[in-house]
């Protein structure tokens, strides 16, 4: 089985190609929130995957709570293959120990870690303007999938993640995405028209449509920018510099 959350399909993609190969289950981290579902029944010879994008150097904290929580069922005697792929723009930080450490309290272990370099969809600082420029992080993106799902299907051992920062560096910069995560840092412009996709699709369900108009219902999110990204109007704003930077959702899924 593979778990997966994405806000705008890069790692819903990553997830889907690998699925695809060796014949695993695709789970949604988000739908598993929503549904309180975190119990699940590892068969024989299964191997169980992660797959999340990478958020400050670390992991989205819908995947901290998903990883808190989640309980697998798994025969006596059997060790499964244990993995997790990272999608990243710039660096993966530590992502990926981020993850073990969290299975480790539930006595399981990675075996292998993996990343994949994607559009970075942080668009207060990253621009997303240059469409040529995306499909060629896209394109070198398959090769980089492919080699990730032939490591998976041999169950290579070992960490495979490129870019990665220093754990004291990655401690420190990840203490700014508690800061960030706040919903007053979003606005809505007068181009909205109240479709409510925004509100629909919301991992952490913070938004509601109030008198035709999103409105932030709780002072934290995941901020995926998921809302930002699937707005068909650009409405969506997250500070004074996204505007400029454009949006992206991966062309290849459907999210």
């Amino acid at each position: 089985m593979i778990f997966y959350f994405s806000a705008t399909g890069n790692s819903k993609y990553v997830a889907s190609k690998i699925a695809a190969e060796t014949k695993e289950e695709l789970i949604a981290i988000t739908d598993c929130i929503k549904n309180h579902k975190f119990t699940f029944k590892v068969n024989s010879k299964e191997k169980i995957g992660f797959i999340t994008p990478t958020y400050f150097w670390g992991l989205p904290c819908i995947v901290r709570e998903f990883l808190e929580k989640i309980q697998l069922e798994i025969p006596n005697l059997y060790h499964p293959y244990i993995y997790h792929v990272a999608t990243f723009g710039t660096t993966t930080g530590q992502v990926g120990r981020m993850a073990d450490k969290f299975l480790s309290k539930k006595g399981l272990s990675l075996n292998g870690r993996f990343s994949v370099q994607m559009p970075d969809t942080w668009t207060p600082v990253f621009d997303l303007t240059n469409k040529e420029k995306i499909e060629k992080i896209n394109h070198e993106a398959e090769k980089q999938i492919a080699e990730v799902t032939e490591k998976i299907k041999r169950e290579a051992d070992g960490d495979f993640s490129h870019r990665k920062m220093p754990v004291v560096a990655v401690k420190l910069f990840y203490l700014q995405y508690d800061k960030q995560r706040q919903t007053k840092y979003f606005s809505v412009e007068d181009s909205c028209i109240a479709c409510g996709l925004c509100a629909k699709k919301c991992p952490d369900s913070a938004i509601r449509m109030q008198s035709g108009r999103p409105m932030w219902v709780k002072t934290k999110c995941t901020l995926c920018l998921g809302c930002l990204h699937r707005c068909p109007k650009f409405a969506i704003q997250y500070g004074k510099k996204t505007k400029k930077h454009g949006q992206y959702i991966n062309p290849n899924v459907k999210i």
